[in-house]
């Protein structure tokens, strides 16, 4: 008989810990730890916060109904790690939390926990503990490395894990198999990733944290060299206000000082015409991102799959599907499915469908 695996997942935030139990695919439980900055404040780093957050997870576990020593594998989110060359499943080894702890890019977000946690239940319960896809997955044809600067390549980092979830959701729901189609995904959350997905790999992708790509909620996306270059040079900004407007204080927060795109949208349902000239504006970027995409595909594309945040909306998706419909089928998967994606990738471990990685 086969067994039903049952694993914990892990996917902190800066200021929340999500968590989730689950049975095969089936969610028995999801639940949240919010963590308030006054919380936050007595710890100088993200990773010193490892056995607060630990303790937080392990008493809402139980409070719940469950226990630790019932599950057959822990799982967390990944930080910025070195890249990766191949996705998957990757077992939490010693040189893994090694870099989580000490690696300043993995120290950039609080992700970097999930890994941390899962291996920390895993050695006290005896279970193994994995990450899946994480967000330094490089895949990439060396083509699509190459800039007009010799020592200059473009960098990739972006949403593998909901990228390949929503592309094996679209398999699962069609009857195909992942590594036989070529599908266009945009993720679309407060980042944005397009990525060209065909016979099982992401040959191209978006940049999510350099500014490449479609301008997002928080994200400049892709601006004039030239412009970036007068900012500094003119204008006196820093390397700060620059990373800034890349990655945090650009796009709708920029031009409306919200990140929250359901307020822009709802201002330009109310007939504000610059609220709409914008909140358009991001869907024109997302779609010329995915024409880029279907020409790394050569054209055959057999769907265009619009995932994340943002997906719920339909202002946002139409304006989109009007414009790329005549590349292929338009799927629509709203959310990000993290926690979903996650357990599925430990539960092809468990099962045997799938081999787990060395880092």
């Amino acid at each position: 008989m086969k067994k039903d695996y049952r694993v914990l997942v892990i996917n902190p935030g800066s200021t929340s810990t999500k968590v989730g139990v689950y049975e095969g695919e089936t969610m028995l439980y999801e639940g949240v730890v919010r963590h308030s900055r006054d919380e936050l404040s007595p710890y100088p780093t993200i990773i010193s916060q490892k056995d607060m957050r630990l303790d937080l997870v392990k008493k809402l576990i139980e409070e719940n109904g469950y226990t630790l020593d019932e599950m057959d594998a822990f799982v967390g989110r990944g930080g910025i790690i070195r890249p990766l060359f191949h996705a998957g499943v990757y077992t939490i080894n010693d040189r893994l939390i090694d870099d989580l702890i000490n690696l300043p890019s993995a120290q950039r977000h609080a992700s970097a926990l999930g890994g941390i946690i899962a291996r920390g239940f895993g050695d006290a319960y005896g279970k193994p503990s994995f990450v899946v896809d994480p967000v330094t997955v490089d895949e990439r044809d060396e083509i699509a490395k190459v800039t007009g600067l010799p020592f200059v390549h473009r960098e990739c980092i972006f949403h593998c894990l909901n990228q390949k979830a929503a592309a094996r959701h679209y398999c699962k729901l069609n009857g195909r198999r992942y590594d036989e189609v070529s599908v266009v995904v945009a993720h679309m959350g407060g980042g944005i990733s397009v990525a060209a997905h065909k016979n099982g790999r992401i040959i191209d992708v978006t940049d999510t944290m350099s500014g490449e790509g479609p301008f997002t909620p928080e994200r400049c996306g892709a601006i004039s060299a030239k412009a970036v270059a007068e900012m500094i040079f003119d204008q006196g900004k820093t390397r700060a206000e620059i990373n800034g407007y890349i990655a945090g204080k650009g796009g709708l927060m920029a031009h409306f000082g919200t990140n929250s795109a359901l307020d822009v949208e709802r201002k330009a349902e109310a007939g504000d015409e610059h609220a709409k000239l914008i909140y358009d504006a991001m869907g024109y970027t997302i779609a010329k991102a995915v024409g880029e995409m279907a020409t790394v595909l050569s054209g055959k594309v057999d769907a265009v799959i619009l995932t994340g945040g943002l997906a719920y909306s339909k202002p946002l998706t139409d304006y989109i599907s009007e414009r790329v419909g005549f590349i292929a089928p338009i799927e629509c998967y709203p959310g990000e499915g993290e926690l979903s994606a996650l357990a599925a990738g430990a539960i092809r471990v468990l099962t045997g469908e799938e081999e787990p990685r060395e880092y």
